[in-house]
Formats: C-alpha cells, structure tokens, sequence
C-alpha cells in the first residue's frame, strides 16, 4: 500500500525551482556579455538571497528540508553504494543526493562570492573589491570567469544526469514531488509541516536574506 506524504514544503519548492532558473539565466547573461551584465549582477544578488535562505531554511524549515534529515555519514554513504541502504534514505535526499545537494550549494557560494570579488577592469566591479588587495581580485575573478565556472557546470549537469539516471533506470519519481510537493512511499513516515504558519516563517526568512543581500550590493556604493 503506498502512502502519499509532504516531503517537499512549499518555500523549499519555490527555492529549488527559483535558483535553477536563475543560474540558467547566469549562464546565459554571462555568454551574452554587454549589456546583459547587468542582469547577470541582479540574478547573482536574487542567488546570494536564496542561498542565504536555504542556509536558514536548512535548520528550521520542513522535516525533510532540514540539513539533519540528509546529513549522512561515510558509512552510510558506503552502504548505501553497495545496495545495503536503509529504507529511509530514499524519503528525502538519499545518501548520493545529500552530497550533490551540498556540493551544489557550496560551489554556488564560492561562485557567488568569487563575484562580489571580481573586477572585469571595463565595466563591473564587484561591491567587496574595495575590501580586499589587488592580487585577491585578480585570483576571484580568475576564479569566478575559469574553474568556477567550469565546476558548476559539470555539478549541474551531473544533477540533472541523476534525475534522469533515478526517473528512468530506477523508476524513482523526482520531478514530480519537487513540483508536487507529495511523495508516494511503500512505508508511513512524518511529513514536512508546511501550513500557513509555515510559509509565513520562510517569506519572513527570506525578506532578510533578501535585505542581507541588498546590503552587500550596497558596499560597492559607498
């Protein structure tokens, strides 16, 4: 008998599916170059918000949204290679899925970050580059524009070689519960609170995160 339950809470949704189409737009104001770098500065801004609020979201947010419900250990991650996983480690983020997640999201900080440092020396300049010597700058940017880059895209397209891998290999739905928010399980397990109350909570965290980040593109201003 399968079991229909909330694993995937509303604001976690609407991260997941916000950021992916903001790094899409990265790359492609990126490519295009001109005047299109302005955008590419306002999405790296709209990302540094949503990382900021997944980091929040990450300990007070949906059950199986929190870093502890897909925070595995080597040993774990092991058994699970060998086909010796537990039951639950298919609800949420399995063992593999936890290190994409949070691989994902630390390249996605360095890429960011490297950008606040970054100085093209035509027409932007990151707002944190005033902080820092010029050698800093020259590696950040080296970074932000080379194996930054390099290196999330290849995470990216090992994320989406995985989904595809699970969907069809595996016949394990994972679109459908990010957009859902629903899962269907063989067993009954505690679903992610997502009421009202909830919601509210995360527009909270993210009105924060947001104004952090308008923060920090400000210090280039002053």
């Amino acid at each position: 008998m399968a079991h229909s339950v909330r694993i995937w809470d509303l604001p976690t949704r609407l991260f997941h599916w916000s950021l992916a189409a903001c790094v899409i737009g990265l790359f492609i104001s990126a490519k295009m170059g001109g005047n299109a770098m302005v955008w590419h500065l306002r999405l790296g801004y709209a990302v540094l918000a949503l990382l900021l609020f997944r980091l929040c979201w990450g300990f007070i947010g949906g059950r199986w949204s929190r870093f502890s419900a897909f925070l595995y250990s080597p040993a774990r991650v092991l058994r699970y290679l060998r086909g010796q996983g537990d039951a639950r480690d298919g609800v949420g983020h399995n063992p593999l899925g936890a290190l994409s997640v949070f691989g994902l999201l630390g390249i996605l900080a360095l890429q960011v970050g490297s950008g606040l440092l970054s100085d093209d020396e035509i027409a932007f300049s990151g707002p944190l580059t005033r902080f820092v010597s010029g050698d800093t700058v020259g590696q950040a940017t080296a970074y932000h524009t080379g194996w930054g880059q390099g290196l999330l895209i290849a995470l990216v397209l090992l994320h989406i070689a995985a989904i595809v891998f699970y969907t069809v290999a595996k016949r394990q739905a994972m679109v459908g519960p990010m957009l859902r928010g629903d899962k269907e399980l063989p067993t009954a397990v505690p679903a992610s609170r997502d009421d009202a109350r909830t919601r509210l909570a995360a527009a909270a965290v993210l009105a924060l995160a947001s104004g952090a980040a308008w923060w920090v593109a400000q210090l280039g201003a002053f």
